[in-house]
């Protein structure tokens, strides 16, 4: 039987597992009566399409967990290459997931377990000399009355950078229209240059903080349990040197910016490129990284 035969007789079989699963709320029958499945949907990354596979589904520690076993082949299956958002059928169930693949030592514990309740999968490492990666699958659970998470608070901490940073221009602009009288004294006492100089150094310097914690603390997590992530986390990385240099500029701008000799037309560019970059930015790191913080647990309480 030709290698073409052979994928075709595969492919007919499976597709005769998924047909019973779906018209049996999730049971089957013959080799894999009893058993616990799931149906995952993923999408070529090349093509796009929806390619759908049986796979044994174990949970433990309240975990929906898959195993890459590929029967103990020496290469990982195509569906683990895919797996970043998924659809996900237990037949009581469907719902949209997000997959993270488990750090080394978390993936031997589960393994372990898992190989005490379905042996089998004991069996397929013993062919194969890769790590068999375990696969959680994180609801996307979007409902009203669930706990704040990590990438419900990266949204909520973006959206106060984007009222100090419509702040931070809205100064800027009374200064180029002539509003800020030449840093005359305001009302309350204080200088709106000054004022202008302090808000500019704390909102920098917020961003900064920002920033860093990303790049020490989120990104390195979010790279090992969302390895698919990795081209989106060192492109926000390198945005956030670009920023960081555009920060400078500003900052020097304001820091030696006289009215009587500077044109403050040219701060407001600098201050509008920062703020279309930075826009630009945060839509794009909520876009490709709210879902896969939020799978990662409830944010800390802060006092």
């Amino acid at each position: 039987m030709s290698d073409e035969t052979q994928l075709e007789e595969f492919l007919k079989f499976q597709q005769g597992i998924i047909d019973e699963f779906r018209a049996n709320a999730g049971k089957v029958g013959g080799m894999f009566e009893g058993s616990t499945l799931c149906l995952l949907t993923t999408r070529g990354a090349r093509t796009g399409r929806p390619r759908t596979q049986p796979l044994g589904l174990i949970q433990i520690d309240g975990q929906h967990l898959v195993v890459a076993s590929a029967a103990g082949a020496p290469t990982h299956p195509a569906w683990y290459h895919n797996i970043r958002k998924n659809a996900v059928e237990t037949g009581a169930r469907t719902y949209r997931a997000i997959a993270s693949i488990r750090p080394r030592e978390e993936r031997d514990r589960l393994f372990s377990e898992i190989a005490a309740q379905q042996p089998g999968y004991g069996e397929y490492q013993t062919k194969t000399d890769r790590i068999i990666p375990v696969v959680a699958l994180h609801p996307i659970d979007l409902g009203p009355d669930r706990v704040k998470h990590l990438g419900d608070e990266l949204v909520e901490l973006h959206g106060w950078l984007r009222g100090e940073l419509t702040d931070l221009r809205r100064r800027i602009d009374a200064v180029v229209e002539g509003r800020a009288d030449d840093i005359a004294p305001q009302a309350e006492g204080g200088n709106p240059l000054a004022e202008l100089r302090s808000h500019c150094l704390d909102f920098c310097h917020a961003l900064n903080v920002h920033h860093t914690g990303e790049d020490i603390g989120a990104f390195p997590v979010l790279r090992e349990r969302f390895p698919a992530l990795e081209p989106v986390l060192e492109r926000f990385a390198e945005e956030h040197k670009v920023v960081a240099d555009l920060q400078n500029r500003i900052k020097e701008l304001v820091e030696d910016f006289a009215p009587d000799r500077d044109d403050p037309v040219r701060l407001r560019e600098e201050v509008a490129d920062l703020a279309n970059r930075l826009e630009a930015h945060f839509d794009d790191e909520e876009r490709q990284l709210v879902t896969a913080l939020n799978a990662m647990g409830p944010a800390p309480v802060r006092g």
